[in-house]
C-alpha cells in the first residue's frame, strides 16, 4: 500500500458499467483510497458537490450528462484533479486537441493497476501532502514532521493516537470519516474497538478546551466525525 500517494484520499469513480466500476473500486481500496461511485452524470455531480473528492475518475460516455459536460462543470467549481476514461478515438482527439482541463486520460480496455498508478501520479503532482509547512485549519497549527499541535499559540500535549486522528481529520476539513476508517488509518496496529475513537477525540476536545480553543469536531450521527473549519460552521 502506497500511503504516500493515497493518504486515504477520496476518489469518485464515475462509470456506468457496474462490473468495471467494481473492479476499479476494489483496486483503489486495496491501495488505501476511499471511494464513492456514480453511474450517471447527474449523480456524479451530486456526489462531487456533496463529498468534495480528491480526484475524479470520469468516464466520457454516461447517461444523462456526458463526461465532457461534467468536466466543464467541475472546472467551473475549481481544480479538482480529473482523469478521463474513454473507449473512443475521437474522444481522445477532443481531449488532446481542446485541452479541456483533464489531468490525464486512459483508454479502454485498460489494465486496472495501470489506472491506479496514474491516479497516484496525478495526486502526487497536484496535491502534495507534505510541503514542509504546518497544516493550518480551524485555529490549529499542526506540524506533521515535529508531531506538534498548537491552538491559540499554545502547544497541546497529545498522545500519538490523538495526534494521528487530529492530523487526518485536519487534512480533510469538512469530510466525514467513519470510526472504522479512522481506526484503519490511524490505529491499524491497535485492534481498537470503534468506541476507542470517541474516547481519543473526547480527550482532544478536553485538551483544546483547557487552552480556551473551540471544539472543531462534529459528530455525524450513525457515521463518525469530521473537522469543521471556522468558515464551515
Amino acid at each position: 500500500m502506497d500511503l504516500s500517494a493515497s493518504q486515504y484520499s477520496l476518489v469518485l469513480v464515475v462509470e456506468d458499467e457496474p462490473s468495471l466500476s467494481q473492479v476499479l473500486e476494489a483496486y483503489l481500496r486495496r491501495e488505501g483510497f476511499r471511494t464513492e461511485r456514480a453511474f450517471d452524470g447527474e449523480a456524479a455531480l451530486r456526489l462531487f458537490r456533496a463529498t468534495r473528492p480528491d480526484l475524479v475518475l470520469l468516464d466520457v460516455t454516461l447517461p444523462k450528462l456526458d463526461g465532457f459536460e461534467i468536466l466543464r462543470r467541475i472546472r467551473q467549481d475549481g481544480d479538482t484533479p480529473v482523469i478521463m476514461v474513454t473507449a473512443r478515438v475521437d474522444d481522445v482527439d477532443r481531449l488532446v486537441g481542446f485541452r479541456m482541463g483533464t489531468d490525464d486520460y486512459v483508454t479502454k480496455p485498460f489494465n486496472p493497476p495501470e489506472v491506479i498508478e496514474r491516479v497516484k501520479a496525478v495526486l502526487r503532482r497536484t496535491q502534495p501532502r507534505d510541503g514542509g509547512g504546518p497544516v493550518l485549519v480551524a485555529g490549529l497549527e499542526i506540524d506533521s514532521r515535529g508531531m506538534q499541535v498548537k491552538a491559540l499559540g499554545k502547544r497541546l500535549d497529545l498522545t500519538l493516537s490523538e495526534f494521528r486522528l487530529l492530523e487526518l481529520l485536519a487534512r480533510h476539513p469538512g469530510r466525514v470519516f467513519s470510526r472504522a476508517e479512522l481506526i484503519q488509518a490511524c490505529l491499524p496496529e491497535s485492534g481498537a474497538l470503534e468506541r476507542v475513537v470517541d474516547a481519543h477525540l473526547n480527550s482532544v476536545r478536553r485538551k483544546l478546551g483547557a487552552v480556551g480553543a473551540a471544539d472543531p469536531f462534529e459528530s455525524v450521527r450513525g457515521v463518525g466525525y469530521r473537522l469543521m473549519d471556522g468558515g464551515d460552521r
